[in-house]
């Protein structure tokens, strides 16, 4: 791993200590390893703690969540299995917040708006759907989201994600009318040209696995044009 591979990773940690590491992940860097080849984010902090801290062997680093691949944000790494274990049982009882600010080209409803839907995942698409029940072989997915700001063109909305489902939002926004911006896979009308979509895992409140101390993160959007437009506002 290079320096400016380990400079990368340095400049991007949001949160650090004996327990965990919380990453500012790129738009389009994948968070574990899948049939690209592409080396994944997890590899790359695993590589920056070992030459860091001068670790021999394997290095010990377990993922607590993952985000999409073209989606950019906060993403938390555990050092020990125990802080693994209990930050999975955070997670599991919903002891966890979760925000992301997301862009959508469509004008959104005034006020705080709950969503909940069954989607279903299509495997071979790599897409969920909305189905009207669980009969129908849907999980609840539920989120709150409301209107922040909005540009000439674009609107920011604010995203409380209740559930933890695959594409959740992305999908559940597209049904509600609010595809993001640059998702054409959930209907939005072109693509971003760096290929990223205008979701990113903003906010993560929790308490600490070892202490409890409550953990307040937030992960700078990127600094694109669609989301430069909404520097101003105060929250971003």
């Amino acid at each position: 791993m290079s320096v400016q591979s380990i400079d990368s990773i340095s400049s991007r940690i949001l949160f650090e200590d004996n327990h965990l590491i919380i990453i500012n992940k790129l738009a389009g860097e994948i968070v574990q390893g899948d049939k690209t080849g592409d080396q994944p984010l997890l590899d790359l902090v695993k590589n920056y703690i070992k030459i860091k801290y001068q670790k021999p062997g394997e290095v010990f680093l377990g993922l607590v969540h993952r985000i999409d691949r073209p989606v950019s944000g906060a993403v938390i790494f555990a050092k020990t299995s125990k802080a693994l274990s209990r930050m999975t049982q955070l997670i599991k009882n919903r002891d966890f917040v979760k925000i992301y600010l997301a862009i959508t080209d469509n004008l959104p409803p005034v006020g705080e708006q709950l969503l909940k839907n069954y989607l279903k995942k299509n495997e071979a698409a790599n897409k969920s759907v909305v189905v009207r029940s669980e009969s129908d072989g849907g999980k609840l997915a539920e989120l709150t989201f409301i209107h922040r700001a909005s540009g000439n063109t674009i609107h920011l909305l604010e995203v409380n994600l209740h559930t933890g489902r695959h594409h959740q939002i992305r999908a559940q926004l597209a049904a509600a009318g609010l595809p993001i911006r640059g998702d054409v896979k959930y209907g939005a009308k072109r693509a971003n040209k760096d290929g990223s979509i205008s979701l990113h895992a903003y906010k993560l409140i929790f308490k600490h696995p070892v202490g409890g101390k409550e953990i307040l993160i937030i992960a700078a959007p990127p600094k694109t044009p669609e989301w430069n437009a909404f520097s101003s506002w105060s929250g971003a």
